[in-house]
């Protein structure tokens, strides 16, 4: 006996297909939404990571820039510190010429002649003055040449004029101190060398 199938075997096909198209289609689909959600959710995930590190590395540079700031006022606190210092070490180191200036001029200063100001700029002293006649300033200037403590002396003007009555010549000249006589003499042991 033969058997002859008269089902529409070809319409039946064609459904099978249909079908398995359409569970493929939703399994892609489903598969893709998958794919897609934990991509989105790794960059999501790499995206929050790198805000925390913005976010720390902000805040670390706060940190360093504030640390900058104090380092930059600690500069600046010890440049004032150093300057004040080393003014300080200047005045120590120049306080006895004033005391020497004067003790010299004491010493030097030849009869007949009379100060009227002394001026200090650094080591450069400017003097004034009157004197009976002009050999006493020359007398003057011998003198400042001599001294372990003056030296350079130059006449700036020396005319003749009225004080009191009498007729003097009033001079002006300059000349300098010697930083190294003051140096000897700070050291100690060194006051009785000089010969």
């Amino acid at each position: 006996m033969i058997r002859i199938n008269l089902l529409p075997h070809r319409a039946e096909k064609r459904r099978a297909r249909q079908v398995q198209f359409i569970a493929l289609s939703v399994l892609s689909l489903v598969l893709g939404a998958i794919v897609v959600g934990l991509v989105h959710v790794a960059i999501g995930s790499q995206i929050d990571y790198q805000e925390r590190r913005n976010a720390y590395l902000k805040q670390e540079t706060a940190v360093l820039d504030k640390q900058i700031a104090e380092i930059k006022k600690l500069r600046e606190q010890t440049q004032s510190l150093l300057a004040r210092k080393n003014v300080v070490e200047n005045l120590q180191s120049t306080r006895s010429d004033v005391v020497h200036l004067l003790d010299q001029m004491l010493r030097i200063l030849p009869e007949g002649v009379h100060l009227k100001s002394i001026r200090q700029t650094g080591l450069r002293v400017s003097l004034v003055g009157y004197a009976q006649s002009n050999a006493r300033v020359s007398t003057l200037m011998r003198s400042i040449e001599d001294s372990p403590w003056l030296d350079s002396p130059t006449l700036v003007e020396i005319h003749a004029t009225n004080v009191g009555g009498a007729r003097m010549s009033e001079f002006s000249l300059n000349f300098n101190l010697t930083r190294q006589a003051s140096e000897q003499a700070a050291k100690p042991g060194s006051a009785g060398k000089k010969g």
